[in-house]
């Protein structure tokens, strides 16, 4: 098994993880349907939050036992859940102005780029993060800032190679539209296979540096945009996957306990020869998705980075006919 997912608290474990995987759905569909939801989601909230971790870190370093005992200082310091947070927000923010097209930037040809840039940015960061676990403790373990015991070793370094290569599967980087009634942000050359090599890699990810997380970040959360892809939102995964996880990420950094140490938190088995074995899937069906856009680009004769390179799959033309100006 790849999580603790059994006994007395299962009911509740499997409860908990659909009450997320439903949440976020849901909470996609505010944020991307309307204007203000957007707005309060990823520009009022965070801006709230920001405060708040300001207020707790200022009076901390003041002494007061109300910042010192509180879960977000004790739980969530680390660099990385910082790092994610704002990341994440910042590409919801980057991706409202591209859709709504907002100012000069909204309307500029070359910033349409930007979601490639931020969506590589969030990515090293997870890659720097398994990096982190090899150098500290390969072949044996570290605790965290966070009170989390992390096994460092190969899988990190094969899922980290995985992650660098996941970044060369992005494709058509300009190749950015908007949806009609402007309800999404479009990037139809992110098809099934930048998805699925990506899933596969970032649940690696979560399963090697955030095993008290990954039955929620490494599942529901990765679930939630892809299924929404699937069914209702062609060509808005890119979108999907950031508001989903900028709005986790606001979640746990506020109410660590839940995922943490509550009758809903699920601890994954924690075992480095299954690590090992997600890891080198990983690697896997991330050399397989970059030959295969290697094969696209070579058959259509063109840069798979300034051109798309899926034009012509089904993937693509269903994304197209979402496209505000399709005929």
């Amino acid at each position: 098994m790849l999580f603790d997912a059994y006994g007395d608290n299962a009911v509740y474990q499997w409860i908990g993880w659909i009450i997320v995987f439903l949440a976020l759905i849901g909470f996609n569909e505010i944020a991307r349907r309307t204007k203000i939801g957007g707005i309060t989601c990823f520009l009022v909230i965070p801006g709230i939050l920001t405060a708040y971790f300001i207020a707790i870190y200022a009076g901390a370093a003041a002494g007061a036992e109300w910042a010192l005992n509180n879960p977000t200082y004790l739980y969530m310091n680390s660099w990385f859940h910082y790092a994610k947070l704002y990341a994440a927000t910042a590409g919801c923010i980057g991706f409202l102005i591209l859709k709504y097209h907002w100012g000069s930037l909204g309307k500029a040809e070359w910033f349409k780029c930007f979601p490639f840039v931020i969506v590589a940015i969030n990515i090293l960061i997870a890659v720097v993060s398994d990096f982190e676990s090899a150098v500290r403790a390969f072949g044996t373990t570290w605790v965290s800032s966070e009170g989390v015991t992390l096994y460092g070793g190969w899988h990190n370094v094969f899922n980290g190679v995985a992650g660098i290569l996941n970044i060369f599967v992005m494709t058509g980087w300009w190749g950015i539209y908007v949806s009609k009634k402007k309800q999404d942000m479009l990037w139809p050359d992110m098809t099934w296979v930048f998805i699925l090599s990506y899933d596969i890699w970032n649940f690696c990810y979560t399963y090697n540096c955030l095993p008290t997380h990954s039955w929620y970040c490494g599942l529901a959360l990765l679930l939630a945009p892809t299924v929404a892809n699937f069914f209702w939102n062609k060509g808005g995964w890119i979108q999907n996957r950031a508001y989903t996880l900028s709005l986790w990420c606001m979640f746990c950094q506020v109410v660590p306990m839940f995922a943490n140490d509550s009758i809903f938190a699920v601890q994954s088995v924690n075992n480095p020869d299954v690590n090992l074995v997600v890891s080198i899937l990983a690697l896997v069906a991330n050399v397989a998705a970059v030959g295969y856009v290697i094969y696209r680009a070579k058959k259509l004769g063109v840069n798979p980075y300034t051109h798309e390179v899926f034009k012509g799959t089904r993937d693509y033309e269903q994304a197209m006919l979402r496209e505000e100006n399709a005929a």
